[in-house]
């Protein structure tokens, strides 16, 4: 569980900010997140890794499972991905997970995928950015920042009593949220090998 003042210290590059319940939405999320793709060292070959954070314990926490789980019902193979709700990344095993990752891929580009305390007014948004999230930060555990990509879902109000927040937080609100960041995930795949080909890096 990320916090949206952490997300955003990560570097002064704007982010975008899109709500579930946009009609673009996905669209939106994939032209963003084609951008970062195509501004980033992404040589031929190079292991694309999403880890995507968070527990089934917790409605407000199973953000990261939620789209992991999705993703891997799915025939891509595009992302590499680790965290679904059988087999989760949360606080116990990141470290682990991390070394393991590093261990099996040669400096992969890594999209870290995980929940987020914030505002009122940006509850139901999806937040990306360039840089590392801190996970646990929302709910005070000290875990190693994760990502050169980050994709956070503010499921949530932050600044009181977190870990209640997150256990009373709508599975409905999580789900939806987790449709946009997969549908979003999967429509990147087709826009960046589009542009990729053509050489069109008009995103930013």
């Amino acid at each position: 569980m990320a916090t949206e003042q952490f997300v955003k210290q990560q570097t002064d590059l704007p982010k975008s900010r899109i709500h579930h319940d946009d009609p673009l939405a996905t669209k939106q999320l994939s032209w963003d997140l084609t951008g970062k793709l195509l501004n980033s060292d992404l040589t031929l070959g190079k292991t694309i890794v999403l880890v995507c954070i968070g527990t089934d314990r917790s409605t407000g926490d199973c953000l990261g499972p939620l789209v992991g789980s999705k993703l891997s019902e799915t025939n891509q193979s595009f992302y590499k991905v680790y965290g679904t709700l059988h087999n989760p990344v949360h606080a116990a095993n990141l470290t682990t997970k991390l070394s393991e990752i590093n261990n099996n891929f040669d400096n992969p580009l890594i999209i870290a995928v995980d929940a987020c305390l914030g505002q009122l007014k940006n509850v139901g948004c999806v937040r990306t950015g360039f840089g590392a999230l801190k996970p646990g930060a929302g709910v005070k555990k000290n875990l190693p920042a994760v990502g050169n990509i980050n994709i956070t879902g503010i499921v949530n109000v932050g600044g009181f009593m977190e870990y209640l927040v997150l256990q009373n937080t709508r599975l409905s609100l999580v789900m939806q949220i987790a449709s946009l960041i997969t549908d979003g995930l999967l429509e990147t795949i087709v826009e960046y090998q589009r542009h990729s080909k053509t050489g069109n890096q008009v995103f930013r």
